[in-house]
């Protein structure tokens, strides 16, 4: 009797320790399943045909005849029932770049920020996060050209705040309160300036989505500045698709004089990308833009010469896996008068360049 009571006992106890071992290995695969990484790294090399870095007015690649670093990313992402966290690290030139108004370390963060949803459809985000605005991203792996646009470069690069966003069937809602655009630290003196950010989506099925935002406030140079942009995507067949991006922004300038913010002044631009897909492992683009800055507001500064840049785009795609190898040609023209410089250092109203991507993402 005793020895029947002693194996019963070992069982006992050996099942609960199973359970236990169990009940840990499924709490540790749960875990691995709630965490996910992503990442990607990018180089490239450009050539001027004028010689000269200079005629670059966007960002990420103001290179000439070198071969540049663009950025390593790594992405984490951890989703436990209602709350979630991302943590998304950037290094290199672009990373740098694009959070050019941090220092040191913090440049490293694209974003971060941590959400929870109290209901189905609601989500309540707080932290830092890439801008909604425009069509293009800071993650070269996710465009279909590698140069950015004229509207990328002067639009808001993030975002630092909360927000609120409702999505139901076809149609989405956010609005939020941030800093002002671009900064995550707020100058002392600056500290009562925010943001109102907003976006309205529909996506009645996957062949077509489209977002239109908004973003306003004052701004940390003590101007107010107020964009509405729209960015659409159509798929018009297996092989054909289009994107579109349109965006204007008033400005009203801070007057030392009256003490007051002048009448508003716009800037603008729209861009198209046409979009062929022959087969899975390649695809070609060409984007047009037209970007006006008459008022001289934005990156062609204060002594622009010329009201308009059109830009023409054409870029291939090769891809392998998650490799992609991208060879692109770009004209920039400049209306009325030279904005860029020629292989003689003349002034000129064209600029051409040629340029060579590798990104590899997982």
């Amino acid at each position: 009797m005793r020895k029947i009571l002693l194996l019963t006992k070992t069982i006992l106890v050996s099942g609960a320790l199973f359970a236990q071992d169990a009940s840990d290995s499924l709490s540790r695969n749960e875990e691995k399943k709630a965490l996910t990484l992503s990442g990607s790294a990018d180089v490239y090399y450009k050539y001027d045909f004028a010689g000269t870095r200079t005629n670059s007015f966007t960002s990420f690649t103001q290179t000439q005849n070198q071969f540049a670093l663009g950025m390593a990313s790594i992405k984490a992402s951890y989703t436990l029932k209602k709350v979630s966290m991302v943590a998304d690290l950037g290094f290199g030139q672009r990373a740098k770049d694009f959070a050019y108004t941090d220092e040191g370390i913090t440049q490293a963060i694209k974003q971060l920020y941590i959400s929870y949803s109290p209901a189905e459809h609601l989500t309540l985000t707080a932290g830092t996060w890439a801008t909604h605005v425009g069509y293009e991203v800071v993650d070269p792996q996710n465009n279909r050209n590698y140069s950015m646009s004229y509207m990328f470069t002067n639009g808001p690069f993030s975002h630092t705040g909360v927000k609120a966003e409702y999505t139901t069937g076809k149609q989405g809602f956010m609005v939020g309160v941030s800093n002002p655009a671009d900064y995550r630290i707020v100058p002392d003196n600056k500290i009562n300036r925010k943001s109102l950010i907003a976006q309205y989506s529909y996506a009645p099925s996957d062949a077509f989505k489209l977002y239109l935002n908004y973003v306003g406030g004052k701004t940390v140079d003590t101007s107010r500045s107020d964009q509405v942009d729209l960015a659409a995507t159509g798929k018009l067949s297996n092989k054909f698709s289009l994107g579109l991006n349109a965006t204007y922004a008033s400005v009203c300038l801070w007057n030392s004089t009256t003490q007051k913010n002048d009448t508003g002044k716009p800037w603008w631009g729209t861009a198209l990308y046409l979009n062929y897909d022959p087969a899975q492992w390649c695809g070609i683009t060409l984007r047009n833009e037209l970007f006006n800055d008459h008022n001289h507001l934005k990156s062609l500064g204060t002594t622009a010469a010329g009201d308009n840049i059109f830009a023409s785009t054409l870029t291939a795609s090769f891809k392998k896996a998650g490799f992609v190898f991208m060879p692109e040609i770009r004209w920039d023209h400049v209306n009325k008068k030279a904005l860029f410089t020629d292989n003689n250092q003349h002034a000129t109203a064209n600029d051409w360049n040629v340029l060579f991507a590798a990104i590899y993402s997982f």
